[in-house]
C-alpha cells in the first residue's frame, strides 16, 4: 500500500529520531562518539533533514495549506516555520564544531555535544507538534488532488539528492542506530508493565511463532470472546482450531511465510456480538518471518458510532 504524504513525512521523523538516539548513546558511552559517527550524523542532519525533509514542507506542504486557509502568521504554521529557522541557526553552529572534531580536534567534541543536544531537543518537539497538530489540521483542509500534489513535491525534493535518496539516508539512519545499540522502545519498558499494557488493550492478542506453535496470549485472567487456557501455550495452532478450518489456517500461514499476504481479515456475528478477527505476519527488520499475530475485537459498539464526540463524557 502506498504511503500517504503525512506518513512519508512522519517516516522521516521516525528515522531522524533514530539518528538522534544513536548520537545520544554514543555521547553517553565512556569511549565517546567516533569521528565517523559524527561525520555521518552531520551528513544526515544537514542534507536529509535540512535540505530535504524541511524543504518538502516549506516548498510543497506549507504553501498549499496556506492556500487552503491555514494562516502563515499567528498559528501552528507560523510556529513550524519559526522552528525551521531556529534549526538552521543551530546547524550553523553545529557544523563547524562537528567538522573540527572529525578533523582531529578532540576539544571541539564538548561544543558539538552541547549544540547537538539543543538541536535534537528542538527537532523532537517540532516533530511531535507536526505529527499531532499540524498534519491533522492540514488533512482536514486538503483534497485528494492536494495530497497527490504534496506527494509529487516530496518525490521531486528527494530526486534532487539523486536516485534512491530516501533509501540511502534511511539506511544510514539504521546503520547508526545499529552501531550505537539503539533498541526498540518496547525493550525499555519493564516486563510487568508491558504485560499490563497488553492486558489493557480492548483487543485479544495471540502470537504463534514461525513453527506454528502458540507462544503468547493476553488478558489471561479476563473474560474473552475466545477463551484461552495456559495449556494452549506450546501447542500447534492447527490443534487449536476445528478440523474444518485447519485448511484455511494453513493457507494463511503459508502465504504469510511466502510473503504473499500481509493480513487476513474476517468478521462474524458471534453470540450477539459483531466480532472482528485479523491475522498479521510478524517480521523482523530484514523481513524474516517470525510468526503470526491474531487480534480479536468486539466491534459492536464501534459499528454503532455516528457523528463526532470531541468532549469528555462527564456522566
Amino acid at each position: 500500500m502506498e504511503r500517504r504524504w503525512f506518513e512519508l513525512l512522519m517516516d522521516d521523523h521516525t528515522m531522524t529520531e533514530k539518528v538522534f538516539a544513536a548520537a545520544e548513546l554514543a555521547f553517553a558511552d565512556e569511549a565517546g562518539p567516533s569521528p565517523e559517527l559524527v561525520a555521518d550524523v552531520l551528513s544526515y542532519v544537514t542534507v536529509y533533514v535540512d535540505r530535504c525533509h524541511s524543504l518538502k514542507e516549506e516548498n510543497h506542504l506549507f504553501p498549499l495549506i496556506q492556500e487552503r486557509g491555514i494562516p502563515a502568521e499567528g498559528g501552528p504554521l507560523a510556529v513550524m516555520l519559526g522552528e525551521h529557522e531556529e534549526q538552521r541557526r543551530l546547524l550553523a553552529e553545529l557544523v563547524p564544531a562537528g567538522e573540527a572534531f572529525v578533523a582531529g580536534e578532540a576539544a571541539s567534541l564538548a561544543a558539538f555535544q552541547a549544540i547537538f543536544g539543543r538541536y535534537a531537543a528542538l527537532c523532537k518537539e517540532h516533530f511531535w507538534k507536526e505529527n499531532d497538530i499540524l498534519y491533522p489540521m492540514a488533512r482536514r483542509v486538503m483534497s485528494e488532488e492536494d495530497e497527490a500534489r504534496v506527494i509529487r513535491g516530496i518525490e521531486a525534493t528527494e530526486a534532487e539528492l539523486g536516485e534512491g535518496a530516501r533509501e540511502r539516508y534511511y539506511a544510514l539512519a539504521e546503520k547508526l542506530a545499529a552501531s550505537s545499540g539503539v533498541k526498540d522502545l518496547s525493550l525499555s519498558v519493564d516486563r510487568e508493565v508491558m504485560a499490563c499494557v497488553l492486558n489493557t488493550l480492548p483487543v485479544e492478542l495471540s502470537f504463534v511463532d514461525a513453527d506454528d506453535v502458540v507462544q503468547y496470549f493476553n488478558r489471561e485472567d479476563l473474560d474473552k470472546i475466545f477463551p484461552r487456557q495456559r495449556s494452549a501455550i506450546g501447542t500447534k495452532v492447527q490443534d487449536c482450531h476445528p478440523q474444518g478450518s485447519v485448511h484455511l489456517v494453513n493457507r494463511i500461514l503459508r502465504e504469510f511465510k511466502a510473503g504473499k499476504r500481509e493480513v487476513a481479515e474476517f468478521w462474524i456475528d458471534f453470540g450477539g456480538k459483531m466480532v472482528h478477527i485479523r491475522y498479521f505476519p510478524v517480521r523482523d527488520r530484514s523481513g524474516r518471518y517470525l510468526g503470526c499475530m491474531e487480534t480479536v475485537q468486539d466491534v459492536t459498539h464501534i459499528r454503532s458510532l455516528q457523528g463526532e464526540r470531541r468532549l469528555l463524557d462527564e456522566a
